[in-house]
């Protein structure tokens, strides 16, 4: 089993999860961001017992490539910005920052921040996920709703039938919830993990191949539309050293 590094200030149910996506190009910059995140962030949080992401992500199918992204879970906003104001405090947090910004070559070409809300039907983190034989694929996938009276009738959806379906046909998400602060509100935002590619091909091909997922899903849109309008979706592995992988 892989182990998470849990910290006392970083509870398995949050409220809020922090979604950074850093947009590189090719050459020496994934190295040297890389670096930094392990030596500089996760270092830096083990040492102020502070929230650290839980896990650190290679993009292998996004739209923009080379891609890293990192995403932590708070129980607070207060808990957020205070994470935020200690790092910034903190002088080994500060020389690896200035090691990454050093080079001639600026670290990255940009990088957002996407603060989401925790769905009430969220599972816990995981501390662990069971071994695999193989790095571990996370697909992201963000349905943008029209309203947000479908985003509630989506999350409706979702916490009634959709995820037993998903259970029974081998898609397990770690993380359900929508953005707050960020691109493409409203939406709801799903983090899941497989086995390999295969796996996931199976699990969403059993997916949309289910009777009772038909039936659903005519049943929404005649209720209440097409509440989920546009899906974005992105494949990931984690990095080495990302404490969930």
């Amino acid at each position: 089993m892989d182990s998470m590094a849990q910290t006392p200030e970083a509870p398995r149910g949050a409220r809020y999860f922090v979604l950074q996506q850093y947009f590189l190009r090719n050459g020496g910059q994934p190295g040297r961001l890389h670096a930094f995140l392990e030596k500089g962030l996760l270092a830096a949080c083990r040492r102020l017992k502070a929230p650290a992401p839980a896990l650190v992500l290679e993009a292998l199918v996004a739209p923009h490539m080379p891609q890293v992204a990192c995403l932590t879970a708070y129980a607070s906003l207060d808990q957020w910005l205070e994470t935020r104001a200690r790092l910034a405090a903190d002088e080994g947090f500060r020389a690896a920052l200035a090691a990454l910004e050093q080079d001639a070559e600026p670290p990255y070409e940009d990088y957002s921040e996407i603060l989401l809300e925790a769905a009430p039907y969220t599972p816990p983190m995981p501390e662990s996920l069971p071994a695999a034989p193989q790095p571990r694929i996370f697909e992201l996938r963000l349905y943008h709703s029209p309203t947000e009276r479908q985003l509630r009738a989506l999350h409706d959806r979702f916490a009634g039938p959709e995820i037993p379906i998903f259970h029974r046909v081998g898609i397990h998400p770690i993380l359900y919830g929508s953005t707050l602060a960020g691109p493409h509100k409203p939406n709801l935002v799903y983090l899941t993990p497989f086995e390999s590619l295969a796996a996931r091909e199976k699990a969403w091909n059993a997916f949309s191949a289910d009777p009772e997922w038909a039936k659903v899903r005519a049943e929404s849109i005649a209720r209440h539309g097409q509440i989920s309008s546009v899906i974005q979706i992105s494949l990931y592995r984690a990095a080495a050293y990302s404490p969930l992988r």
